[in-house]
């Protein structure tokens, strides 16, 4: 079977990346690819290099990296339009961060009608028509769409067209109303509330959970020094009211480091901007989360009373202690106390942190049966697994 997959990199990301390799975006579409891969950022090559190794022919398309979509089309003789230097390119107006918080509750109402207004992420002509090219010159028989903003249901119709493969969407948000998604064979989500959803809307949905991939523990550089006590890898933004209050409480209390991104949303009053390390993509991810004795994680909040976010799954991975929100389907992915450390309240993740900040024996012994039950439990090629049964 030949396997596809679409999928598209935060902005953000792709201008580091770019930029610390100030001649990637002139080199050659296959050069573009290893560098990207080997960033480790996002699910990189995880699902290609599994269905691979089940014996599959497999490859990734980066929707909307027009550096990479621009040597792809040079290399295969099709005009398009040589993109601005990366992080040159225009940048959308940013939101301030007061309106960010009063609009959050609202965002699965707004979401159509800003798709109406042309304010969602999406291709423009000419690179849809280099998108359809690849396609069509690969010929899968399988489709993993992974961003179904910048492939939505038109244009996924379009690219159900070329050659009718099996298209399967994953999507980790309830969907828009309204949205035609005929073309899609099956849709998948590590939400359960998604995937019902999709089904009430009369669409084949199953529940698939998010992944980690063994390989990278064999090309991270050396484990680094455990020099930091608390971190938190990820985003603050008004979609996670409850994880900003419970960081800001941990960073009153303890010394936290922070990475990622969404700070310029937070009040200048908030005390995680003195907590700030930075952006880290891929690698700088994996090896804060190595840094340190334990790592905290909380749920985005329209995710309700599930757990399914990729943090579970990439800090025990990597071996790092991690302490997580509970959530009602928790205990299916892994063992309270034993796998990870749970808390409920602020106050409890505050009195958890000083236990285990405590504790060291215990903090190892739980961080070691968390990353067996990832290593055991939790690995893409087990998700492509699925896939393709689902796909069967």
């Amino acid at each position: 079977m030949r396997v596809l997959i679409l999928n598209a990199d935060y902005p953000r990301f792709l201008t580091w990346l770019y930029r610390r390799t100030p001649d990637l975006a002139g080199a050659p579409y296959s050069a573009q690819m290893a560098a990207r891969n080997a960033s480790l950022f996002g699910v990189a090559d995880f699902y290609s290099r599994n269905f691979a190794a089940a014996g599959h022919t497999a490859a990734d398309i980066h929707v909307n990296n027009a550096w990479m979509r621009t040597a792809w089309a040079l290399e295969h003789g099709l005009p398009c339009k040589q993109p601005p230097e990366p992080g040159k390119e225009a940048q959308r107006q940013a939101i301030p961060g007061s309106l960010q918080r009063m609009v959050a509750p609202f965002k699965p109402f707004l979401r159509p009608l800003a798709r109406k207004m042309g304010l969602s992420p999406r291709l423009d002509a000419p690179a849809e028509e280099i998108l359809l090219a690849q396609i069509e010159e690969f010929k899968p028989d399988l489709i993993l769409n992974q961003d179904v903003f910048y492939i939505d249901a038109r244009l996924s119709r379009r690219i159900k067209s070329i050659g009718r493969p099996i298209l399967i969407g994953q999507v980790g948000i309830v969907p828009s109303r309204g949205e035609d998604w005929s073309a899609y064979d099956l849709m998948i989500s590590q939400l359960l509330k998604v995937v019902q959803s999709f089904r009430n809307a009369g669409v084949r949905a199953e529940l698939l959970h998010l992944a980690f991939e063994p390989g990278i523990l064999d090309i991270l550089p050396p484990a680094p020094e455990l020099n930091i006590d608390v971190s938190f890898v990820g985003v603050v933004s008004a979609d996670h009211q409850q994880r900003v209050a419970q960081l800001e409480a941990v960073a009153r209390k303890y010394d936290l480091k922070l990475y990622g991104s969404g700070l310029h949303t937070l009040p200048a009053s908030s005390p995680l901007h003195r907590c700030y390390q930075g952006e880290a993509w891929g690698v700088g991810m994996y090896q804060a989360l190595r840094s340190s004795r334990m790592t905290l994680n909380s749920h985005i909040d329209m995710a309700g009373r599930e757990a399914g976010n990729a943090r579970l799954f990439e800090a025990t991975g990597a071996g790092t202690f991690l302490l997580t929100d509970f959530k009602d389907n928790l205990r299916t992915l892994f063992e309270e106390g034993r796998e990870v450390a749970v808390w409920r309240s602020v106050d409890d993740c505050l009195a958890l942190i000083d236990h285990y900040l405590r504790n060291e024996d215990e903090r190892r012994a739980i961080a070691a049966a968390g990353q067996a039950r990832t290593l055991s439990t939790h690995t893409f090629r087990q998700r492509i697994d699925d896939i393709l049964r689902f796909a069967g």
